[in-house]
């Protein structure tokens, strides 16, 4: 099973910058565990959100050549929960785009409130690697089969 932590791109300049949207529903499963009685976004959740939009941003960067892998999060900060009803923002800027991997500072906003903030490292995997092939891949997110996710809210002309 694939987790998708952001619904759609509302913004996609490549190898520059995206901004990525999750709507925080109570009918997500993991809301009603956390917390019983005060349920909100899990701050694990929100950094994978993250992770996501800029790993897609980098992985467009090489047109998918590389499998883009979550290395390193060397700075993380939360500011504030996210409750239901609210929807999470995602603004993701390259730093840094190498063919072994690169960097990208992350916010995450309700509105204008700031929820966190983080600098993710990403690693590239080639994709002719012969031990690439003992890894399962199911689960592998930033992949050329999500460029889909940017069609997301494109008129039937493109626009």
């Amino acid at each position: 099973m694939r987790w998708f932590w952001i619904d759609r791109f509302i913004e996609f300049e490549a190898g520059s910058h995206a901004k990525a949207v999750k709507n925080v529903s109570l009918a997500e499963e993991h809301m009603h565990d956390h917390f019983p009685g005060f349920p909100i976004m899990p701050t694990s959740l929100m950094l994978e959100g993250m992770a996501q939009t800029g790993g897609i941003l980098l992985g467009k960067t090489h047109e998918f050549e590389h499998i883009v892998i979550l290395a390193k999060v060397p700075k993380i900060t939360y500011h504030s929960w996210v409750s239901p009803g609210e929807s999470i923002v995602y603004h993701a800027t390259l730093n840094e785009a190498r063919d072994e991997g690169g960097s990208v500072e992350c916010t995450a906003k309700v509105g204008d409130r700031l929820v966190a903030e983080a600098e993710i490292v990403f690693v590239h995997l080639d994709q002719s690697d012969p031990e690439l092939g003992k890894i399962d891949q199911k689960n592998f997110v930033f992949s050329s089969g999500l460029l889909d996710i940017l069609e997301v809210g494109k008129a039937g002309d493109g626009t």
